[in-house]
């Protein structure tokens, strides 16, 4: 491992993290400790229950594991799926276990299926009720995790997830069990379909009514055609970056296209390994561990190196918050302005991720970033000391997985610079993710793919309650030949869930293209592929706990200015009392919303993760 000298805001902030997590990642250290050691001194952890309870675990199993299971020789693996056949991203994953399980058998442990936890597309429902119960799942899923590994039969876990709360909710309730190692298995995206500038084009002339439906859903499906993840460098892509960053996939595993044999190749290593880090061998690698502040900042590194998904300003706060580890948009904020843009992935560009996993992939990406001090080196991974084990990348040889070294930038290390490039030639000197704050409150602006002339608005406010009266204005045709900014409030965490307003990106991005200035402030949640609308979300506070957004008026002028980091509105809010109102409970009912109702009492603040778990509420 070569010393380098780290980048002095990656290093101030790191060194921020740690001061103000002190007490709270001492004491998720010492719990995980406790429980780690356990482990080593007493086998396997199914050893320690009582014979009834034993039998109750494997009673289902096959003979041999059922053999396994009795003794206390062989390390337990948990897999914990997402496995569904209705979403692309997950179909892969009905051919798992029985691999996984063949696999750990042949490395001398014994796996098991511990749970499944509830995997939903954001793509299926958008603009729908469903869409509220987004946000929310992440923090079930986490629970059905610490569910699945709660029966405390189990040395390590296996986690089969790729999508947007899917990981993030795995990732949580895996570290509810730190003192267990873990590995995330990916399944990789689908190869490339109908082109991205294309789909935009097409989805943009649906917008305005110059093509069918019967049209309109047959590009989506040459877009979306085959099992394995969406193609666009959105919240399920970004996730599976961030994950490898942080050590916790197979160096170079990210986008490797399901159904292959290195995706096969891969996928069983991922199980051996699991194997030779639990307690009872000697490379015992705890997943509270490996996520610790560096991890944590390597991975908001990569999400704006990236131009990743903004809904990670929510995720990577409750995530860290998990390991003991109190992370802040305030940390976002200043590592944006020291991280490059090295990567033009739609919605930033028109390449998706095959084309950039072929330009170099995450190996020249890790790379260079580490040639740079932008990332520790200096950390614990899956695949074993230092982050430099990620600039290999997997390839078979006569059949067998190797790893290999990829050549740093430049000097063929990327394949096509217009998708990948050095961090001496990238493509903005900033983070893809800006930080606004201002009398509005605190917003997050994705600013990779917007246009430099459109970094800067300012316009008077047009203020719905709703996404749907945006759309239904549009349709009218009310919105044209003005600018405004669209003020969509009461979308926040306690109001409805902060459900992803992506449908209103096609007619807003029609009106930016007459030549319109629009823009919208939110406190709700764009999309992971939200692109060149201006926008300020995740609005903090929210309009339901009497943020200034509710004080805003038809009229109002509003400024955001996204290269100072200002969200201002220029009127006298003074005296003013709010206007509109969440839904009640009684109206926040249908499509299960009415389970949620506790949800909605206990979450806390976007800046903080909007999460349930131990964050604060707002109220």
């Amino acid at each position: 491992m070569n010393a380098r000298a780290m980048d002095p805001v990656v290093s101030a902030v790191t060194d921020r993290i740690r001061g103000r997590s002190r007490e709270t990642r001492a004491a998720y250290l010492e719990r995980i400790a406790a429980a780690g050691r356990e482990l080593r001194d007493r086998g396997p952890a199914r050893g320690r229950l009582g014979c009834a309870n034993l039998a109750h675990g494997f009673a289902a199993a096959t003979r041999d594991d059922k053999a396994d299971l009795r003794g206390t020789a062989k390390p337990g693996v948990a897999i914990v799926t997402s496995y569904n056949d209705m979403l692309s991203a997950h179909q892969p994953y009905e051919t798992y276990p029985p691999e996984l399980k063949r696999a750990v058998r042949a490395a001398g442990g014994v796996a098991q299926v511990a749970g499944g936890v509830p995997a939903m597309c954001d793509g299926i429902t958008q603009g729908r009720a469903g869409m509220e119960l987004s946000l929310y799942s992440r923090d079930v899923i986490a629970m059905a995790t610490a569910i699945a590994l709660s029966h405390d039969m189990f040395d390590a876990s296996l986690l089969l997830g790729v999508c947007d709360k899917i990981v993030p909710g795995l990732f949580i309730g895996a570290l509810h069990f730190g003192h267990l190692p873990a590995i995330f298995v990916p399944a990789g995206p689908m190869t490339s379909g109908l082109p991205n500038k294309v789909k935009a084009r097409t989805r943009q002339e649906f917008a305005e009514g110059k093509i069918t439906r019967l049209e309109m859903l047959d590009a989506e499906a040459k877009s979306y055609h085959s099992p394995g993840t969406c193609t666009f460098y959105g919240t399920a892509n970004s996730n599976q970056l961030l994950i490898e960053v942080m050590g916790l996939h197979l160096p170079g595993a990210t986008f490797v296209n399901p159904h292959t044999e290195l995706r096969h190749a891969l996928t069983e290593a991922a199980a051996r390994r699991a194997v030779e880090i639990t307690p009872h061998g000697d490379e015992y690698t705890p997943l509270g561990e490996v996520v610790d502040e560096k991890a944590i900042v390597n991975a908001a590194v990569a999400l704006l190196a990236s131009g990743g998904s903004t809904n990670h300003t929510l995720h990577l706060v409750a995530m860290a918050a998990a390991a003991g580890i109190t992370l802040t948009w305030d940390d976002l904020a200043d590592l944006s302005k020291a991280v490059p843009l090295l990567t033009r992935m739609y919605p930033n560009g028109q390449a998706d991720v095959n084309h950039f996993h072929a330009a170099g992939g995450m190996a020249v990406f890790i790379g260079e970033l580490l040639d740079a001090g932008l990332l520790h080196d200096d950390v614990l991974t899956v695949a074993g000391r230092g982050l430099d084990l990620y600039r290999s990348a997997p390839a078979l040889k006569e059949g067998t997985l190797v790893w290999e070294e990829r050549p740093p930038l430049p000097g063929g290390g990327s394949a096509d610079p217009d998708v990948l490039r050095p961090v001496s030639a990238p493509f903005s000197p900033d983070g893809g993710i800006h930080m606004l704050d201002g009398n509005l409150g605190r917003a997050v602006s994705k600013v990779s793919a917007v246009k430099p002339e459109h970094l800067v608005i300012e316009a008077p406010a047009r203020v719905f309650d709703d996404q749907l009266d945006l759309l239904r204005a549009f349709e009218a045709g009310e919105l044209d030949g003005r600018d405004f900014v669209a003020v969509v409030r009461y979308q926040g965490p306690s109001a409805n869930g902060m459900p992803e307003l992506h449908k209103l990106t096609p007619p807003l991005a029609v009106l930016l293209d007459r030549g319109q200035q629009v823009a919208i402030v939110t406190d709700g949640r764009m999309s992971g592929a939200s692109g060149k609308v201006p926008a300020a979300i995740h609005l903090s506070p929210e309009a339901a706990h009497g943020g200034p957004i509710a004080l805003v008026r038809d009229g109002d002028v509003i400024r955001l200015d996204s290269v100072a980091g200002t969200l201002t509105v220029l009127a006298d809010l003074s005296g003013r009392t709010p206007d509109g109102a969440p839904l009640t409970d009684a109206q926040w009912a249908g499509t299960g919303r009415e389970l949620f109702h506790a949800f909605r009492r206990t979450v806390g603040p976007a800046e903080r993760g909007a999460s349930v778990f131990g964050n604060g509420c707002q109220g």
